[in-house]
This record gives C-alpha cells, structure tokens and sequence, in this order.
C-alpha cells in the first residue's frame, strides 16, 4: 500500500482508512459485523473526502488553492476526535473542582471477555456502575462524604485486543455527608485491595442479575445448565485488579491527562509504521511493535466499536448532572477559588490553532487571507433504471 500522497503536509505517512477501503469486503468475507460497525468503516472511509463535500481555500493575493472536505464525525474516526477531545475538556473545566484527582482503573478478569464481548451494552453498563458505585460506597463509609467521579471506558490494549476497563479521575477528597465541609484526602485514596473485593462483589452482583434476565441467553459457552456457576466460582477465586494512581498536582495537568482518555480511540494514524497488502505493523509501547494481516487488523479494531447511542464517558456523585447546581456548588464554595481558565476558542479554526499552532485562514505561501468557497455537493447516485410496466391486457 502506498503512503498517503498528503503525508508531507504534516499528515501521517499511512491512514487507517486506506486498509480499510482495500480490505473491508475481505473482512465482511469473515465475520458478520453489526449495523454500527459497518457505518463506523463507512465514515472511515469517507473521512475528509469529496464525498462529504467541503470548500476550497484560495489566497487573495497568489495563485494558492486547496480543497477542504468535511469530516464524518464518528466517534470512532480516529481523524475526528482532537477537535472534539478539546472542546470538551474545555466544556468540562468549568465544572472539576480545583482539588487533585487521583487516576482509578478497574479491570476484569479474563474470563469475563467472552460474555461482555457477547452482551456489550448491558455488561459495559454495568462495569461503569460497578465502578463508581464501588468508589462512592468507600467514600460514604470511610471517609463520611461524597466523591466527584469521571469515568472513561475503553475496551482495547495496545495490541488492540479486546480488554474492557474502567478509567476514572476521582476528587482527592470529597464533601461531607452533612455539606458542611470538604473533607480532603491525601496520598492515597483507599487500599487497592479494599477497592478490588468490593468492586469484585458489585460486578457479581449485577452479572448475576442480567443472567436471571435472560442477558447470557444464547452464549454458547453458558448452554450447560452447570456453566454459569462455573463461570462465577472462576471469577470469585480471582482477585480482581485495580490501579491507583497519586492525585495530580493541579488542575491544569489534570485536563491534559484527562484529553489522552476520554476521546481516545483504539488506534490513531500516527502509531502506523508500515502497511502493504500483507502486513500492517503498527506502534504498541516501549519501542516495541506488532505485526497483524489487513484483515487481523480491521478485525481487532471493529471489537472497538461501540453499540450505537452508548455513553462512554459518565459523571458520578459531585460531577453527576443532578448534583452540578447544588451539591457541587456548595463544594466549590468551600475551597480555594482556583485561577480562570482560558475561554474557550469558538470556531474550529481557532481550536486548530491553538492545538497545532496552524492558522488554516492563513496561505502558507505568501501569508496573505485565505477565502473559503463552497465545493458543490457530489451528486447523488442515479436510480436504477426499471422496465417499464407491462401492456394493459
């Protein structure tokens, strides 16, 4: 596969969405793909591209002129999340309390991913809660207050298998119980050990609800009346791991770390190191690589999408949307007013530009305005043409 031909100009040297135009009817060969995840490979593929129409820039003062297509906006093109990521941490600074917030990642056992893989949006629901319902019980009783929780799931590895996990960015402290106070924590939140049993029982828990609803019907691995409390006796011998990481020093860092989570996909452009018609190799972590075939590749990054209308970041206790007038209020007026932070830019333009530090309004040859006209709208297919009806008898 050729690089792409844009690649100069400061775009990767490959895209996904070259393997996925050249190998995609090789995939759907393979493996039956559900209703969101072709329309995911269909954006992909249309990304930025006179298909979506788009406008052509042209300098006031040269002969300069370049055309710019629309993005798709899926939300897992992995060309249409920075925009996006920025407008929403943005939206999300006017809200986080000027405390640190320590890093909390739940993930499941193994033996687990054949089921969530089966039943995704009631078990990936019920991850979310496990998890925050876990830090807020903590919170109430051994602290006597009440958390802001931000949560993130992500479902992939570096190697881009399937591992459904739980970020959460957690207030080092929380408000009290009566509101009264704030009450902080320090250098760490709660023993990981204490945060792994209870999360291991609420998880239980709820699997054990959505199987008596009927959520494993159909599993194959579970059609023996025995199976699923094998399944259960294999994850209660299991200790489930958590990770905490120490708060972060101030806000500001905190929003940075909070970007490369919440609207991160499974993989971006820039990780690919070489693709051709065999082989795609593309960047894990510490210099290392991995080496997939085309349709291995698309494979792996088709787990990654999301059932259609699932919410993938969550607000919990003080951060929950019914809690934002009242309950964070009075916590953010019981600490330290925190320095303004910039407003944010209003249109994309300015978004880029203080992303990339490049103004698209500028010609990159003489540095004069750029003027944005229209490209017409591709035309839409033609309709089958039909016999006509036949003869009256």
């Amino acid at each position: 596969m050729k690089p792409h031909p844009l690649h100069r100009a400061g775009r990767p040297k490959y895209e996904i969405a070259d393997i996925v135009r050249e190998h995609r009817d090789a995939l759907l060969r393979l493996v039956p793909l559900r209703l969101e995840q072709r329309r995911a490979l269909e954006a992909m593929v249309l990304c930025r591209t006179a298909a979506l129409g788009g406008h052509l820039d042209r300098c006031t003062r040269c002969d300069f002129k370049r055309p710019s297509y629309n993005s798709c906006r899926n939300r897992h093109c992995p060309k249409c999340q920075a925009l996006a990521q920025e407008r929403w941490i943005h939206a999300r600074s006017e809200r986080v309390l000027p405390v640190g917030h320590f890093h909390v990642v739940f993930t499941v056992p193994s033996e687990l991913h054949p089921l969530m893989a089966f039943r995704r949006e009631e078990l990936f629901g019920a991850l979310m809660r496990a998890a925050a319902q876990t830090l807020t019980e903590l919170a109430r009783t051994k602290m006597g207050a009440a958390l802001g929780i931000t949560a993130v799931l992500h479902t992939w590895t570096r190697e881009l298998r399937f591992h459904p996990h739980v970020h959460c960015l957690v207030t080092a402290g929380g408000l009290a119980l009566d509101e009264s106070r704030w009450v902080p924590r320090g250098g760490f939140l709660f023993p990981v050990k204490v945060i792994g049993a209870l999360f291991r029982g609420k998880m239980m828990d709820a699997i054990r609800r959505l199987h008596r609803d009927g959520c494993s019907r159909g599993f194959d691995a579970l059609r023996d009346p025995q199976g699923f409390d094998h399944l259960m006796r294999r994850l209660a011998t299991h200790s489930w791991v958590v990770y905490s990481k120490k708060p972060f020093a101030s806000a500001d860092h905190l929003f940075r770390y909070l970007g490369r989570y919440t609207h991160r996909v499974g993989i971006a452009n820039s990780r690919l190191v070489a693709v051709d018609e065999q082989r795609v190799t593309f960047r894990t972590k510490e210099g290392r690589t991995t080496t997939l075939a085309p349709v291995e590749f698309l494979r792996r990054l088709v787990l990654h999408i999301l059932p259609s209308g699932f919410v993938k970041i969550r607000h919990y206790g003080l951060y929950a949307g019914a809690n934002v007038p009242t309950r964070l209020v009075r916590a953010r007026a019981l600490l330290p007013q925190a320095d303004h932070h910039a407003p944010l830019a209003q249109t994309w333009h300015e978004l880029l530009l203080a992303l990339v530090g490049h103004d698209v309004r500028v010609c990159p040859d003489c540095g004069a305005d750029l003027l944005a006209y229209p490209l017409p709208s591709p035309s839409p297919p033609e309709p089958p043409a039909r016999s006509p009806p036949p003869p009256a008898p």
